[in-house]
């Protein structure tokens, strides 16, 4: 079988389109997932018994649990636990991005504000600050340079795992793919298109990152 490219030019605008459905889960999954992150993480590392003990437990069963069965639980599930509840693919897609990516960020958190020495705590406090604003406005900070690089990493996985959201029919840049297929038979050019698409996708953001790395000079 020959590799066709002209089978690939006429496919280019809905695999944009998929593209671009794929970023948008990402972004939108990846924020919501940053505020669940930071707050599990920090109450991991400086909350109480209880918060830290619920944040623990949020981590584990989320980390414990792939996410494919984790967007058709809240796909398939939550709508027959809860009738009156209906949940469209897009919206569960960037749920579970939001509750994954949150447990690994949570981690990155937790490491990043445990791997700020305990000196700068003692200075603000020392300066009259509060607990609450010294971790506010010293720790926070700094622990924010040091989480960039595994957050982008996190970014990058997360524009990956949006391919498994075909199991809910979501129009991303797998499905799309699929759906050229089915129309064209031509798999080897296709799913070659797919993967460059994601390729180049991952390589621009990783270039980015390394830039905004050595613009804040982060050790």
């Amino acid at each position: 079988m020959q590799f066709d490219w002209s089978a690939i030019w006429p496919s280019l605008p809905l695999l944009m389109e998929g593209a671009k459905m794929t970023l948008l889960i990402s972004v939108l999954g990846l924020l919501g997932g940053l505020v669940i992150g930071v707050l599990a993480g920090f109450a991991r590392a400086y909350g109480g018994w209880l918060s830290s003990r619920i944040a623990l437990v949020f981590i584990e069963i989320i980390r414990g649990t792939p996410i494919v069965v984790q967007v058709m639980f809240i796909y398939f599930a939550l709508p027959m636990i809860f009738t009156s509840v209906r949940i469209d693919p897009f919206a569960a897609a960037v749920v579970t991005i939001m509750i994954n990516s949150g447990a690994y960020i949570a981690e990155i958190t937790r490491g990043s504000v445990l791997s700020i020495h305990n000196g700068f705590r003692e200075a603000g406090l020392a300066l009259g600050l509060s607990r609450r604003a010294t971790l506010r406005h010293v720790i926070a900070p700094l622990a924010l340079r040091r989480m960039l690089p595994p957050l982008g990493n996190q970014w990058i996985i997360s524009i990956k795992d949006t391919s498994l959201f075909i199991v809910i029919g979501v129009a991303e840049l797998t499905r799309s793919g699929q759906e050229i297929i089915a129309g064209n038979f031509r798999a080897l050019e296709i799913w070659t298109a797919v993967a460059v698409i994601y390729l180049c996708i991952t390589l621009a953001l990783s270039f980015i990152l390394r830039r905004l790395e050595r613009r804040l000079k982060i050790i």
